[in-house]
């Protein structure tokens, strides 16, 4: 069981620095970028209706390569035949060690990510807060809408054990306390924009540091495997997605301190289960990224849009994993996930 840091008080001159680091001041993207989301347009409630927007970098090049531009299935050449089953509208299948995708279906299609964005809030505030600084819960925490942690007004909440609820029980009420810790939601989301860009992940917009829908929130099966490539590769991100379990802290007169478990199943049910991360809205559907290890290979996938019938979108990322480990592992020619700093951010 995950054992919270000793605890520290988050004071003001904390979120000031924390506020300075994000870079508040100023836009955080290049004008013409991206596109923005829009919080005054009606609240999505259900997919869109054909193919979403497809995104590419500034420049209108497509990211990771041409071949990457499909809005089918493409896989590299000479690989095995894809696995029946396979419902999610988009999705890819990468070599998280030499970036190649070995496969994918509309990978730049800029669909709803629900909580899978939790993924961006971890890798952009992970290097930048203060993991033993605690954060007082409020009651706007225990309000919040779609799924919760559970943390509750006058509690207090270390940042290494909100990072933690954020991915293994996907806590909404998490993302807003850390957002807090952050210097606010505005700077967080620009922050997150900020760290999509820097990775080369041009199709996703964040509109809420949880995930929850908004108009013009995007993410993609190619981003969604970019951003967890990254998580993957650093030590304590990694730790942060392979944590079964923690302990929340009894609140005196308000709630008894209980256990949480991670949602991720593959964890004990895929052996070489790096970490993952589950999502869901009636706009988003079923959406799901994750990255597995076997005998020294990394692979990452990525779902969105999928339903759980006939076949549960976890399977289906189990199918598309064992498919992945049996191409050659020098496998290339459909294209790459892009490293950070590769792609040019400014428009031409």
């Amino acid at each position: 069981m995950h054992r919270i840091p000793p605890l520290r008080r988050l004071t003001a001159a904390a979120l000031v620095t924390a506020t300075l680091v994000l870079g508040v001041t100023g836009p955080a993207l290049a004008e013409g970028s991206r596109p923005t989301v829009d919080p005054s347009a009606p609240t999505p409630t259900a997919p869109f209706p054909g193919l979403p927007p497809q995104g590419s970098a500034p420049d209108g090049s497509t990211v990771g390569g041409p071949g990457l531009g499909t809005r089918g299935i493409a896989t590299v050449p000479g690989a095995p035949v894809l696995p029946a089953g396979t419902d999610a509208h988009g999705w890819l299948v990468a070599d998280a060690g030499t970036g190649e995708v070995l496969a994918a279906q509309d990978p730049h299609g800029r669909y709803y990510p629900a909580s899978t964005l939790k993924t961006l809030t971890l890798l952009t505030l992970a290097p930048v807060l203060d993991h033993g600084l605690v954060v007082e819960g409020t009651t706007e925490d225990e309000a919040v809408e779609g799924s919760r942690v559970g943390l509750v007004h006058g509690g207090q909440y270390p940042v290494d054990l909100l990072f933690r609820g954020l991915v293994m029980q996907s806590g909404n009420d998490a993302a807003n306390a850390l957002a807090r810790a952050a210097g606010g939601v505005q700077a967080t989301l620009a922050a997150m924009n900020t760290t999509a860009e820097r990775i080369g992940a041009f199709d996703t917009v964040a509109g809420t540091p949880s995930g929850l829908d908004v108009a013009g929130q995007s993410s993609s099966p190619y981003d969604l495997a970019l951003i967890m490539r990254q998580l993957v590769a650093d030590p304590y991100t990694l730790d942060v997605l392979q944590t079964r379990t923690a302990q929340m802290p009894a609140v005196a007169d308000l709630t008894a301190g209980y256990q949480i478990q991670s949602q991720d199943t593959l964890l004990d049910s895929y052996p070489g289960t790096l970490g993952g991360k589950t999502g869901f809205t009636d706009a988003a559907r079923h959406t799901f990224v994750a990255a597995a290890e076997r005998n020294g290979r990394r692979l990452v996938v990525s779902l969105m849009q999928a339903e759980r019938r006939p076949v549960p979108e976890l399977q289906q990322a189990v199918n598309l994993l064992d498919w992945g480990f049996s191409t050659a592992p020098d496998a290339s020619g459909l294209g790459r996930l892009v490293n950070p700093g590769e792609v040019s951010t400014v428009p031409t």
